[in-house]
Formats: structure tokens, C-alpha cells, sequence
């Protein structure tokens, strides 16, 4: 589904690519792969975004597909776009058939922000809803994209201060935590909201507490990621070496790695 300047860039940044095409058509090798490097659940994140990357809603189907194999070390991540839906009431049940077990909206590639339900697109406050009432988790990308025709404007978080105010039973997940130009307003959601948790995929771990220096503060709602094998991420394994040998007490550590996690997606 990749546009070809997408994936033009994916192939750039990895010299490896033929190996994430296997562990893309392999749920087998993927897990392998994993135990290589001392994981044991990975969430799978997908999302519709015609325009900028390309992918359509056919990626929910293909996750729900790939989970299969090991639902409880895999744990599928999918999406709807409200510019790219003709009945959302009918995909929302879509999604729940499917037992997608977290959404992920992508301002900055969905072109939206993500309180636009406030401006009459009414299929994000559908979404939302249906989220909320069934206990699904959605993570909303905060920060930067390189990706070509991507636009960062949407990237800032404060605009998810509505949401979690007007949805305040969903459980709101800050990818990458505004990286690397909006990590306080991050930080200031996570704190003030109960319902807002930091993910920190895609932030290198040499420089998570330049971004985040009371990180200790919000351990219990901070969960341990890698964006991988998103541009910029090399390995999988070389993040977890580098998260576990930063200050950082041994509570908080299994805290952000594993206990976090644990308590939105129980084993």
C-alpha cells in the first residue's frame, strides 16, 4: 500500500528491509525475532492514511489476520480515517468484530487534528465513542513526521486537552510524547489528565531524559516503545539495551517496560 516516496524513504533509512518484509508476512519469524530480543508482547500499529503514506482500511483486516497466530504476544492496533468512510457506525463495528484491541489515529499523515469533532466532523466524536464505551485505548501521534506531504501543525498535542477532557473514560496515548518539539505539553497532559498516558516510541533512549527529566514522576502512565522499524529506529534490542541503562531506578524501569503496559493490556 506504500506511496512510492513512502517507501522509497523506509528502504532509505533500513539496509535490513528484506528482513521486515519477512517478519511483515511472518508472524513466525516476527516472534522469533522478538525473543532474540528479550520481548514479550509487541503491539502492531497500523492506520488508515491514503494521502500521505498510503494505507487504507484493509490494514485492519491484515492485522487482525496477522495476530492470529499468538494473540497474546501479539496485539493488534488499527484505524479509521472520517474523510475515508462512508458509514463509520458500520466500520466501528468493523473494528470491534475484528477484536482490535487499540486505534491509532495520525494527525500530521491523517491531515486532521484531533479534536476536529469540535468543527462539525462528527465521525472522530463516532469514533471516540465507540472507544470509550468498549474500553479500546487510542493512541494519537504527538510530534514530528519526515514523511513526505506529511504536515506537522497537526502534530502538537494540546489539542488532545478537549479530548481527553470530553472523553474522559478513554485512555488517551501520547506516541513519541511531542518529539522533539513539543515534549513539555506532553508531560503537562500526562500530569493533568488521568486518562493520558506518555508512549516513548520513536525518542532515542540516550535522549529520553534530556526530553523528560521528571520522567520518575509519570512512570505508572509511560510505556516503553520503539517505533521500530520506523525510520531512525535501528533495532528493537538496541533500544531496550539503551532504555535499561539509563538513571533510572529499577521500579521505574519494569514500571515503563512492563507494568504499565500490563495494566491497558492485561496477559
Amino acid at each position: 500500500m506504500f506511496k512510492p516516496s513512502a517507501l522509497e524513504l523506509m528502504r532509505a533509512k533500513r539496509s535490513n528491509f528484506a528482513q521486515i518484509e519477512e517478519y511483515c508476512q511472518s508472524p513466525k519469524a516476527f516472534l522469533k525475532y522478538l525473543d532474540a530480543v528479550g520481548i514479550d508482547r509487541a503491539v502492531l500499529i497500523n492506520y488508515v492514511a491514503p494521502e500521505v503514506i498510503g494505507f487504507t482500511a484493509e490494514v485492519n483486516q491484515f492485522v487482525a489476520d496477522y495476530v492470529e497466530h499468538d494473540p497474546k504476544r501479539l496485539i493488534s492496533c488499527g484505524s479509521l480515517h472520517p474523510r475515508h468512510t462512508a458509514n463509520v457506525l458500520a466500520d466501528v463495528e468493523q473494528l470491534l468484530r475484528l477484536q482490535i484491541r487499540m486505534i491509532k489515529i495520525h494527525p500530521p499523515h491523517q491531515l486532521l487534528f484531533p479534536n476536529d469533532y469540535l468543527q462539525g466532523v462528527s465521525e472522530l466524536e463516532i469514533i471516540y465513542r465507540a472507544a470509550e464505551a468498549n474500553g479500546i485505548p487510542v493512541m494519537f501521534h504527538t510530534g514530528t513526521s519526515i514523511f513526505p506531504g506529511a504536515r506537522n501543525k497537526y502534530g502538537d498535542p494540546i489539542y488532545l486537552d478537549d479530548v481527553a477532557v470530553d472523553f474522559p473514560k478513554m485512555k488517551i496515548l501520547l506516541a513519541h510524547g511531542g518529539r522533539p518539539l513539543w515534549m513539555d505539553t506532553a508531560f503537562f497532559l500526562v500530569r493533568r489528565h488521568a486518562n493520558v498516558y506518555l508512549d516513548i516510541s520513536g525518542i532515542p533512549p540516550k535522549t529520553l531524559l534530556g526530553y523528560f527529566p521528571r520522567l520518575s514522576e509519570i512512570a505508572n502512565k509511560t510505556l516503553f516503545g520503539t517505533d521500530w522499524p520506523g525510520p531512525g529506529v535501528p533495532d528493537v534490542g538496541k533500544n531496550l539495551e539503551d532504555f535499561r541503562a539509563l538513571e533510572l531506578g529499577d521500579g521505574v524501569k519494569q514500571q515503563i517496560l512492563s507494568r504499565t503496559a500490563l495494566a491497558i493490556w492485561p496477559a
